[in-house]
């Protein structure tokens, strides 16, 4: 398993427009992403589940990835996150 943390510096933090484009990054993937903010924890494949975590600017996000392409999955997202969040 990897993981990352990472603080969402976007005004808005995670609202729909970089969730879709995050879902679809997900979906690209065989490994298992979760992000987990404030006590709750949300299957980054699934839209509505990441919208309901309510991340906003500011707020740390764990990222966790497990699978059998965990590495480049993980060097993925964490390139995602710096660029889109």
């Amino acid at each position: 398993m990897k993981t990352f943390e990472y603080t969402i510096t976007d005004e808005v933090g995670i609202h729909a427009r970089p969730a879709g484009l995050l879902v679809k990054e997900c979906k690209e993937l065989a490994s298992s992403v979760t992000l987990t903010s404030n006590g709750k924890s949300a299957d980054a494949k699934k839209l509505m589940a990441l919208l309901a975590l309510g991340v906003k600017k500011g707020d740390t996000v764990k990222v966790e990835i497990s699978g059998t392409d965990e590495e480049q999955a993980a060097e993925k997202i964490e390139a995602f996150f710096q660029n889109s969040l």
